[in-house]
């Protein structure tokens, strides 16, 4: 069976959901934006990871953000709406978080990692502009995870494997340790949500496989 998610109350006016409970060791989902500054959303990829991950993982806290504007635009908002939840997290017991971040939630995983419960920041497909500081990323364990097949399509929202690889090798020299993998096959991110519900994307389940591969280890 999978646990119902209960509201976390954020002081900046964001969402969040914990699933099992905040505990000890406790992960944090972030996602993806657009170039228009709309509502916030709970990200697709995020939410199937979760399900699947939360069942696997019972010993451990996770939490979804949906921010108050999902907008690469407002950069700002969504740190501020991250830093909030690992406040907020942190107050309900969390000690040792992950961060991941999935597209433009790479981004912001990376921008608030320098909170001192962030041991460890994995970007799932992660936009990494070149303009975006990673010395937050010291002293933490750094993971990247893209598709190969993942990029931009009229209408559709995409980032490229060599982008994310490029902020990856520069934040290399911030970090205690670092990795990167390429999901062969692998599109832009893990799901999609249609009229139906969450439909899972090719190679999901490889997404899920490597999330949960660091969740074991942190």
């Amino acid at each position: 069976m999978t646990p119902i998610p209960t509201p976390l109350p954020l002081a900046s006016g964001a969402e969040a959901r914990v699933t099992n409970g905040l505990r000890h060791h406790t992960a944090v989902f972030l996602g993806g934006g657009r170039k228009e500054e709309d509502p916030g959303t709970w990200s697709a990829s995020n939410e199937w990871l979760v399900r699947r991950l939360a069942r696997s993982f019972p010993e451990l806290g996770f939490v979804e953000v949906r921010y108050r504007i999902k907008s690469w635009q407002r950069l700002d908002l969504c740190v501020e709406d991250a830093r909030d939840t690992l406040n907020a997290a942190v107050e309900g017991g969390a000690e040792r978080i992950a961060l991941v971040g999935f597209s433009m939630g790479g981004a912001v995983a990376v921008s608030a990692a320098g909170h001192p419960a962030v041991a460890t920041v994995i970007g799932l497909a992660p936009w990494l502009p070149d303009q975006l500081p990673v010395d937050p990323l010291t002293g933490r364990r750094f993971v990247v995870v893209h598709g190969s097949f993942d990029r931009s399509l009229p209408g559709i929202p995409g980032v490229t494997a060599e982008s994310s690889r490029r902020g990856y090798e520069r934040a290399r020299q911030y970090t205690t340790d670092s990795e990167y993998t390429l999901i062969r096959g692998g599109f832009h991110g893990a799901a999609v949500r249609t009229r139906w519900g969450l439909m899972p994307l090719p190679r999901a389940r490889r997404w899920a496989n490597l999330v949960a591969r660091e969740l074991e280890r942190f």
